[in-house]
């Protein structure tokens, strides 16, 4: 027997471990696995639940979707609540399994999961495939002779890459299985309800600039919209700082995050827009953020743990304070600017924030205040819908000094809110009830 264990690659088409699984095991039964880790819904250091409700939620949407994808080939998917080393070798001694495939992770908590996966006696004589399956552009492909070789700042990584950009083409679903592969494992569970997981069910807002479901059926449905029906890529560089409703960007990042999309088919749609449709600055500039989100990776890649530590990729040593007080007004919205309090009002609420909002609070919290940044990216880690570990910690350390920023900018609040929020009204819209609280 033959398991895939799913971590973020939530999807049937262009899904490696998936597609070598089939490829294979002619003969063999394949069944899939996913585990809630109880490792990622503890309270971390600064008492946040480390997946929280939002992202939590999307994930149950995105698994949901996921169980049909594959009893469309025939695969069952079981889902434990367990961390993989207590579900995988009772299941290894139970069904016989002699392959585990899987998306390769490297940092520091998954690398852990699978370094005491792979102790175990019971995987002594399992093979373990793993593939690198979340980035644009593999690493095998990298215009670059080594990984020490990737660039510290991203213009230079940009460039080099989108001299050839070697973007592999994306893997069909696999065709499927003999209907008797369906009942290989009889006893799937049902998922664990949100309350379980130790959250309560988030709330919808109808201000929410991100109302939509997890699962690779909405995303591929967000790109038919955004790309196909509305061109709204046409206008994305012109709007992607914009504050309010559903069509300022993209939005894919959540199911980038989670793996329901790939970024290979998102790059490879965009393609067909520019030669079908229309090609100029705006649809280039959703290339150049998925570049961004490679990079990140690439980034923690390379420095490893170094991109959880305080004095980051860098090194440097800044005076940096951790004030309890100040964490909750700046949770809570109660900072001496209304464009932070906004912001985070609306990611209380929803989940969600403008990458514009994000850079301005990430700012007041860490260079303003000189507040601990690793504060603010894990109170990020447990809110947002779209946490990427790469991009989270690699954009805070950017946006602290401590990364790869060669500017090492601070950002002038009120002139940022003056040029992006000019009439005030997203302000207005995420703190008309400020003075009821």
């Amino acid at each position: 027997m033959k398991l895939i264990w799913f971590l973020n690659n939530l999807r049937s088409h262009d899904n490696e471990a998936l597609t070598r699984a089939c490829a294979e095991s002619s003969d063999s039964p394949v069944v899939a696995l996913y585990c809630f880790d109880p490792q990622f819904y503890v309270p971390d250091p600064y008492g946040f639940p480390r997946t929280g409700k939002f992202r939590a939620h999307f994930l149950l949407q995105s698994l949901e979707d996921l169980r049909q994808q594959l009893a469309n080939v025939n695969i069952p998917l079981l889902v434990v609540h367990g961390a993989p080393v207590d579900t995988i070798p009772p299941l290894v001694a139970e069904r016989g399994i002699t392959d585990i495939y899987l998306q390769q992770e490297w940092t520091r908590d998954e690398r852990n999961a699978l370094q005491s996966l792979r102790a175990t006696p019971a995987l002594d004589s399992v093979a373990i495939h793993a593939s690198y399956d979340q980035f644009l552009i593999h690493p095998d492909d990298l215009p670059f002779a080594e990984l020490s070789d990737v660039p510290e700042v991203f213009t230079e990584f940009r460039k080099t890459t989108e001299e050839t950009l070697p973007v592999r083409e994306p893997l069909p679903t696999p065709a499927p299985r003999p209907a008797a592969n369906l009942t290989a494992i009889r006893d799937t569970t049902d998922f664990p309800s949100i309350e379980a997981l130790g959250l309560a069910p988030p709330v919808p807002d109808p201000r929410s600039a991100f109302p939509f479901a997890g699962g690779s059926t909405s995303g591929h449905q967000r790109i038919r919209d955004y790309f196909w029906h509305s061109e709204n890529i046409t206008r994305y560089k012109h709007t992607r700082n914009g504050l309010l409703g559903t069509e300022y960007s993209s939005k894919l990042s959540p199911w980038l995050a989670n793996g329901s999309l790939s970024a290979r088919e998102v790059f490879r749609q965009l393609k067909a827009f520019e030669r079908d449709v229309k090609a100029n600055e705006d649809t280039y500039w959703l290339l150049f953020e998925l570049l961004w989100r490679d990079y990140f990776k690439y980034i923690s890649l390379k420095h490893g743990d170094r991109i959880f530590a305080l004095s980051g990729i860098r090194n440097r040593a800044y005076p940096w304070h951790l004030d309890r007080e100040k964490l909750k007004e700046w949770i809570e919205g109660r900072t001496p600017y209304d464009f932070v309090n906004a912001n985070m009002r609306e990611f209380a609420a929803t989940g969600w924030m403008s990458n514009r909002g994000r850079q301005n609070v990430a700012s007041y919290w860490a260079r303003e205040l000189q507040q601990d940044w690793r504060a603010g990216a894990a109170w990020f880690e447990s809110q947002l819908i779209d946490f990427d570990v790469h991009s989270n910690y690699g954009n805070w350390i950017y946006n602290s000094g401590v990364g790869n920023d060669p500017r090492d900018r601070h950002f002038n609040i009120p002139l940022q809110a003056e040029k992006y929020d000019p009439d005030g009204a997203y302000r207005r819209l995420w703190l008309a009830d400020a003075t009821k609280q």
